[in-house]
């Protein structure tokens, strides 16, 4: 039986040192090493040996079957290795190659704009409304009403508000006051909001001018809020939007919900207050309008205006982008060309 165990160590070795593939390893290994294998079939023998043959016999046959397996996992390491570095110089990629583009989206330049704003106003301790006390189909009282616009005003006309055929008195939003009216209806002073939002004006559309655009109105009532924190705040807006303390002006205007009332002017950023074609030859860009809230507004939503004063703005978020950016025509920012938001 020692002759047999030696004999088949022999053949084994043989056989596993001509094998050229890991499945014909695999076979010389099921043939020598599997349960039906002649050398398992010796082991299980040993039991009809004499007892003093048992020791060398077995030792010898678990000495064959540990070196048969050490030299088949040597030979599946070489196959392994040989096997992948094929793979790899088949597969292999030339990081030199130019790269292929893969485009991704980016921020809408009104959607900058608008967060750069609101991010400036929360500095300044304002708070952005919620969309629940925004809603751009709104009714009359919320759109005029409350903002003592009487019902003569020319802004309630149809040639300046759109009308829905919803219900009676249902319009589209012309600015977002109406989140201010319903922020003092739902809530006590001190108020300091602000509520970026779409809007809609009956308007023929420009270069200049859009049927639909973005506004971001501002609130504050507490007590003893004055005309001069409404400069401060604005100031202070108009230096951190444009980068630099740009000459600003405060003109005399009208709003119905607001009086006194003032459009503010920076200088413009093309001729810098020469005067040219972009300012009309003033030397000055019209950005927004603002005033102390009128006492009528803040009787009307249940604010004692006798105890209580404030100050709102509201400011065009595409005519600000327009500034900062050099652009020229309003439309560019609702044609969705590649070309133009890539910029930004």
């Amino acid at each position: 039986m020692e002759q047999k165990i030696l004999q088949i160590k022999e053949s084994a070795l043989s056989e596993i040192e001509k094998v050229s593939s890991s499945k014909e390893l695999e076979e010389v290994k099921n043939k020598y090493l599997s349960r039906s294998s002649e050398l398992n079939n010796l082991k299980k023998g040993l039991k009809d040996l004499d007892v003093s043959l048992r020791p060398k016999i077995g030792a010898l046959t678990n000495e064959v079957s540990k070196l048969l397996e050490e030299k088949i996992q040597i030979k599946y390491d070489e196959f392994y290795k040989e096997e992948l570095n094929k793979k790899l110089a088949s597969e292999k990629i030339d990081v030199t190659l130019d790269g292929t583009f893969n485009p991704r989206g980016k921020v809408h330049p009104i959607t900058a704009t608008i967060n750069e704003i609101v991010e400036i106003f929360e500095h300044l301790g304002f708070s952005l409304i919620e969309n629940k006390l925004s809603p751009e189909v709104e009714v009359e009282k919320y759109n005029f009403d409350l903002l003592n616009v009487p019902k003569e005003h020319p802004a309630r006309d149809v040639q300046d508000t759109y009308y829905c055929n919803a219900a009676p008195n249902v319009v589209l939003r012309s600015h977002t006051s109406n989140a201010q009216v319903r922020q003092m209806l739902s809530s006590r002073p001190p108020v300091k909001i602000v509520s970026p939002g779409r809007v809609y004006r009956n308007e023929s559309v420009s270069a200049r001018k859009n049927n639909f655009f973005h506004q971001v109105e501002g609130l504050y009532v507490d007590k003893g809020v004055t005309f001069a924190h409404l400069k401060g705040v604005l100031n202070e807006f108009i230096r951190l939007y444009f980068g630099s303390a740009r000459p600003t002006r405060f003109r005399n205007s009208f709003f119905p919900f607001t009086e006194p009332s003032a459009e503010i002017d920076v200088q413009c950023i093309v001729c810098h207050g020469k005067g040219c074609s972009t300012c009309s030859g003033t030397g000055w860009l019209e950005i927004l309008g603002s005033g102390m809230v009128d006492p009528n507004v803040l009787r009307d939503v249940g604010i004692d205006p006798d105890v209580y004063s404030g100050f709102a703005f509201g400011m065009g978020v595409e005519r600000l982008a327009m500034l900062k950016y050099a652009i020229d025509d309003i439309r560019l920012f609702f044609n969705n060309d590649e070309r133009f938001l890539k910029q930004f």
